[in-house]
């Protein structure tokens, strides 16, 4: 499997998410119903540092062989986040009466991202 899509495209999706948390903390904290203060603005800035920091690494994996042995834990940690985030996204909508719209789409995507990386971990890579 080529896996430079699958690279590109979840390092975009998390620098995006990173770069609404580093500017925008206030509004996402309004949005989410959280009081905005020094605490949480500091955890979404912090957030933000991860999101920016797995998509750097993602971008900067994007031309090397991915899967099977190669570049193991890079798709393992791929796949961890998407996968554990994507559970708590259908966790969370489970409880919900109303689900919005941001959140079903965060849940789509993460999944798809999950089995991506978790079909690059299990097999073995394309050579070009």
């Amino acid at each position: 499997m080529k896996t430079k899509f699958i690279m590109t495209s979840s390092a975009m999706f998390l620098a995006g998410i990173g770069v609404l948390l580093s500017f925008l903390p206030d509004e996402v904290a309004e949005y989410l119903n959280i009081e905005s203060n020094r605490v949480t603005v500091l955890f979404l800035k912090i957030m933000s540092a991860l999101y920016l920091g797995f998509a750097l690494l993602n971008w900067m994996a994007k031309e090397t062989l991915i899967g099977g042995i190669y570049n193991r834990p890079i798709a393992i940690g791929n796949f961890m986040h998407f996968a554990v985030g994507a559970i708590a996204f259908v966790k969370v909508l489970s409880g919900w009466q109303t689900h919005s719209a941001i959140f079903v789409s965060l849940t789509i995507i993460y999944s798809i991202f999950a089995i991506g990386f978790g079909y690059i971990f299990r097999k073995n890579p394309t050579i070009k």
